[in-house]
């Protein structure tokens, strides 16, 4: 199966100045887990997770005030939507992060996570394991 049919094509984009309380509203409102932050200033294309916000609050610094650029992880690892969901998970587990923002003709087409390759691949575990009659 291939990432570009295992992504959502929903894609949350907010700015580096959105606060950590808005991309957390924006987030769960779309039912989504990670956001692409979009900040030509600090280099394109950036992904900002629930697990930032998480760790953030942990800290104790007010979401009201953080901003999501202090937060972004701007080193980020493409996919393109023409990789296998087996290469999108290698990478995955390769660099310990949950999601994947892919790109098509270097613009955000969809962001693949780990729960969308479980979905993808638990009906396919379970057609291998069926016994014939």
């Amino acid at each position: 199966m291939l990432v570009r049919e295992a992504m959502s094509t929903v894609v949350l984009t907010i700015g580096p100045a959105h606060t950590l309380r808005q991309a957390a509203a924006l987030m769960a409102a779309r039912h989504v887990g990670a956001a692409v932050v979009h900040d030509p200033d600090a280099g394109g294309i950036g992904i900002l997770t629930e697990r930032d916000v998480l760790i953030s609050v942990g800290l104790g610094q007010d979401p009201d005030t953080e901003r999501a650029h202090a937060h972004t992880t701007n080193d980020v690892v493409f996919a393109a939507p023409s990789w296998t969901v087996e290469e999108a998970a290698r990478a995955m587990a390769h660099g310990g992060f949950r999601h994947l923002i892919v790109l098509e003709r270097g613009e955000p087409a969809g962001i693949v996570s780990v729960r969308d390759i479980i979905r993808c691949w638990a009906p396919a575990q379970e057609r291998t394991q069926r016994v014939p009659a």
